[in-house]
């Protein structure tokens, strides 16, 4: 019993001293998770906050989102205008670096990806899904490859910019510095001066051109109605005509092979029918001949006619589409891997799928010294006019060469300078870069381009857009532009890294949403 007694004694002690000991052991592991979430803390960068410039500001002309820092900016011609912390895309849907330009907005979008869920504000960047829109921002990277941003920034923001502005993702901090180049556009102030007067001197001669066309095709139409009975009628004739001459060739025959003077007779009678007949067949077909001649000249010189009018409706609307495009800003991309050099201008053609169709009409080679070693990533934007000339801003976001150095490597064809540089705007830019152009450019964006040393996961994750239509140098339609399908040039179908200056494909695994 006593035993018993002690046993339950030191029972009762042991728990007594085992509860502060848990308590203990609790303090500390609750302590240790302290110290891990503040070291977790420490370790992300200190959460952006939103600001507006101490001024008046002006139209956006481009963002920068810093994928480090959760940040993005917006510019106008004179600098930063708003600021404001962002989420971008989590680890394995990472947001891609690069550069893009808004290609599409919806005030009340639902994704068609995540089962409706709302991003209002969405201002698109790529066709697969990659946007800036409104969301939940937990002070983290924690999308799905989208930049999501404050809901009343984006909001605000909204209205104030338009398709075609200039969106660069950057891995790092990156702002625009002002710059200077001989190989940047200088416009000429009095084509720009003369530019829309030409526009619209060449729009009504395209109208006029194209109402020609019109009434030359028509012309032709009632013609070939007209000669079409003629030409039924003329082949008739020419059937009578073969078979009289047929009749009297077998007379002929009949008449050389009779023996007796009774079948010679015969024969002789036949022969003249036939004769006769075959003579009233040639008779009447040489005068429906030349009766239709005059009309089947007429047709033919209609023909005729339709077809230079036709050719002069694809001048004139090339013209008048080319002089149309001068009103607009005019972008370049400049890509070492694939020695070629891209322009694109806005038509502001709305398209019945969403956005507005870009002009890809200029895409030719150019010429970029050492093409073996890198180049780097830099955008120049012209930032606003300058007296007579415009002054530019350089952004670099995958440095090889500095931006200097990388114009210094880029001969720019004389004939192309020609055609875009006299007329170049502000809000006109060269994108100068290592990389190709990515699958998804398209006639419904203006570049799209992405780092491939960095994570892309947000946009290979997503269905690329395939077989669309491209603006052509075929010039037909009311307003000038032509269309033809093809997939997406320079196709990216997945990673490239460069090794040694050069470019190599490594096939990505698709998965489709």
């Amino acid at each position: 019993m006593a035993n018993r007694f002690m046993t339950a004694k030191s029972t009762v002690a042991v728990r007594r001293r085992g509860f502060p000991l848990m308590v203990t052991l609790a303090a500390v592991a609750a302590a240790a998770a302290l110290t891990v979430d503040a070291t977790a803390r420490q370790a992300r960068p200190a959460p952006a906050s939103e600001a507006t410039a101490p001024r008046e500001a002006g139209e956006p002309i481009m963002a920068i989102v810093s994928i480090k820092t959760q940040q993005v900016t917006f510019y106008d011609a004179d600098g930063w205008i708003l600021r404001a912390p962002v989420s971008t895309g989590t680890t394995g849907r990472e947001t891609p670096a690069g550069v893009f330009a808004i290609v599409e907005k919806d005030k009340d979008h639902h994704s068609t990806l995540y089962d409706d869920a709302w991003m209002p504000n969405m201002q698109r960047i790529t066709w697969n899904g990659i946007a800036l829109h409104g969301g939940p921002l937990p002070g983290y990277a924690a999308s799905h490859g989208c930049v999501r941003m404050p809901y009343e920034f984006a909001e605000d923001l909204f209205d104030k910019t338009r398709i075609g502005m200039r969106v660069i993702i950057s891995p790092n901090d990156a702002a625009p510095v002002e710059f200077s180049h001989p190989a940047l556009f200088v416009p000429k102030a009095e084509v720009i001066a003369a530019a829309p007067a030409r526009a619209e001197t060449l729009a009504r001669e395209a109208e006029e051109a194209a109402r020609t066309a019109d009434e030359a095709k028509k012309a032709v139409a009632t013609t070939a109605r007209e000669t079409a009975s003629l030409t039924a009628s003329l082949r008739k004739l020419e059937g009578l005509k073969t078979r009289a001459d047929a009749e009297l060739a077998f007379a002929d025959k009949a008449l050389a092979a009779a023996k007796t003077d009774q079948a010679r007779a015969r024969a002789e009678e036949q022969k003249q029918k036939a004769a006769l007949k075959a003579t009233e067949a040639a008779t009447q077909l040489d005068t429906a001949k030349a009766d239709a001649k005059s009309k089947l000249d007429a047709a033919a010189a209609a023909k005729d006619a339709a077809k230079a009018t036709q050719s002069r409706k694809a001048d004139t609307a090339k013209a008048a589409s080319e002089a149309k495009l001068a009103l607009e800003p005019v972008s370049v991309y400049i890509s070492r891997a694939t020695q070629k050099i891209y322009v694109r201008r806005n038509t502001h053609r709305q398209w019945p799928d969403g956005g507005e169709v870009f002009d890809a009409t200029i895409e030719v080679p150019v010429t970029i010294r050492n093409p073996d070693r890198p180049i780097g990533t830099h955008v120049f934007t012209a930032m606003a006019r300058k007296d007579a000339a415009l002054r530019w801003s350089a952004v670099t976001i995958d440095s090889a060469d500095d931006a200097r150095d990388a114009l210094d490597r880029i001969t720019i064809p004389q004939d192309v300078l020609d055609r875009i540089a006299p007329t170049a705007l502000p809000r006109s830019s060269i994108i100068v870069s290592d990389e190709p152009l990515n699958r998804e450019t398209n006639y419904r964006t203006e570049f799209v381009a992405v780092l491939n040393n960095q994570p892309q996961g947000g946009l290979v994750t997503r269905r690329p857009t395939v077989e669309v239509p491209v603006a052509s140098a075929n010039y037909w339609g009311n307003d000038g532009f032509g269309f033809f399908f093809q997939r997406n040039w320079t196709p990216q179908p997945g990673n490239t890294q460069p090794r040694a200056g050069q470019y190599y494909y490594q096939p990505s695994q698709q998965r489709w949403w």
